[in-house]
């Protein structure tokens, strides 16, 4: 066995038994090859073991530790959270929108109506929903070709066809640092290779996309980061929009927040020949009432269409054909400014309950990021807010690659009612001004 592993098992046993116990800080690194008499790099093997068995856990600028709390089984994100407050999942379901939506829905009720919707449907679906949706879609000054737009059964099957249109197995994507959890599982499944790419407070650099090249392409979020709530400022996305073409990569834009900020053009306004729009009603409307959209550079659709068939990512006919009379009518619409009042008025209890605390978001955002005061560290945050029956998400479920993360949660507003979420929010504040030792056990 490897020396590396048999060091490995001895901090395992005793972390097993207790003898480390959940919190405690390892040895820096040099100081623990010191007293080991082994290398550098043979120390940096046993830590990365540790934390691949998820024992342990890394955080920016502070050091190596036991964790709290054991993993969970599932994919961090994969499935509506167990606490009575939800701050994981962005579920923004207002009372009022079944009953618009249900109105929407009468006339495919009708058996003519309903025979067509049963049939199946191609990438391209229809004319009347390229229509529909070109027209939906648009925003600022910039609307969507209908002839360049395809649909998916949902956002995370249009990244999906994304990627696989434009990344080959074993070739390399770039990514923000901290990105959106479901590409990690989707770039697996496709056999590609994630490439984390630099962030400032303004998002991905230029400078990290030419020191990561070559790549075969980037995905990024410029409205509405998702963990981080930042949008990118115009002149870092006209930075961008010149190195792409400068180094001929494409980029894959993920606008499923953008509704929120209509009032910005998307990234692919800069670079409409190399940029994937992918969007989704799944945040605009429902989880559960999804379908998603793709805006492709001219002459692409056939091979982005491909990939949706390959995938069998496409659409239902069904879905389609409600979209489209959501977006046609006004219901969408309707449905959407509601949620942007919403959202405006969730980050204004955040402004108000985590006042004091290092707290980034766009102020239309329906989520944030907390980075936490000392001494807690991000594990165990979320493992103290859970024993409060509050769930909220660790900087990690959202890191590309190995080593450190930000000692950092995310919180995700949209789900519980308002005064539900201020509620939860107070009791995390207070939980945040005190330290790991007045929570009680574990």
């Amino acid at each position: 066995m490897d020396d590396y592993r048999v060091i490995a098992d001895e901090l395992a046993a005793d972390i097993a038994a207790g003898r480390l116990r959940p919190g405690d800080r390892l040895l820096p690194l040099r100081r623990f090859a010191r007293n080991r008499c082994i290398a550098s790099s043979t120390a940096a093997r046993v830590y990365r073991e540790l934390s691949r068995r998820g024992l342990t856990v890394g955080e920016v600028g502070r050091g190596t530790f036991v964790r709290t709390a054991a993993p969970s089984a599932e994919p961090a994100l994969a499935e509506p959270g167990e606490a009575r407050v939800d701050l994981e999942m962005n579920f923004p379901v207002l009372p009022e929108h079944p009953a618009l939506l249900a109105k929407s829905l009468e006339h495919l009720l009708r058996p003519d109506a309903l025979a067509v919707a049963l049939r199946p449907v191609g990438a391209v679906g229809t004319a009347v929903a390229r229509q529909a949706a070109a027209a939906h879609l648009a925003r600022a000054d910039w609307a969507p070709d209908p002839g360049q737009l395809l649909f998916a059964g949902n956002g995370r099957q249009a990244v999906a066809a994304a990627i696989a249109a434009l990344v080959p197995a074993g070739e390399r994507l770039g990514v923000e640092a901290l990105t959106y959890p479901v590409v990690k599982g989707i770039a697996a499944r496709l056999g590609v290779t994630l490439v984390p790419l630099a962030m400032d407070e303004h998002g991905l650099t230029a400078e990290a996309l030419r020191t990561a090249a070559p790549l075969r392409a980037v995905y990024l979020q410029p409205a509405l980061h998702n963990p981080l709530g930042i949008t990118m400022p115009a002149r870092r996305r006209s930075e961008l929009a010149a190195v792409l073409r400068e180094l001929d990569i494409p980029a894959i834009e993920d606008a499923i927040y953008g509704f929120l900020r209509n009032d910005l053009p998307p990234f692919a306004a800069l670079a409409p020949e190399r940029t994937v729009v992918v969007d989704s009603l799944s945040k605009r409307l429902a989880p559960g009432l999804s379908l998603g959209f793709l805006t492709v550079p001219e002459g692409t659709a056939h091979d982005f269409a491909t990939a949706l068939r390959s995938g069998t990512w496409t659409a239902p006919h069904f879905a389609l054909d409600a979209a489209t009379r959501w977006m046609a009518d006004g219901t969408a619409a309707t449905i959407e400014a509601t949620k942007r009042d919403d959202a405006a008025a969730r980050q204004r209890i955040v402004a108000e309950k985590l006042a004091g605390f290092r707290v980034r978001a766009d102020p239309q955002a329906y989520h944030c990021w907390w980075e936490l005061p000392d001494p807690w560290r991000a594990d165990t945050f979320v493992a103290a807010a859970a024993r409060r029956g509050i769930a909220v998400t660790p900087s990690g479920a959202f890191a590309v690659g190995p080593g450190h993360t930000p000692n950092a949660v995310r919180l995700a507003l949209a789900s519980p009612p308002r005064d539900a979420l201020a509620d939860a929010l107070g009791v995390l504040a207070e939980l945040a001004q005190g330290t790991p030792e007045d929570t009680g056990p574990e």
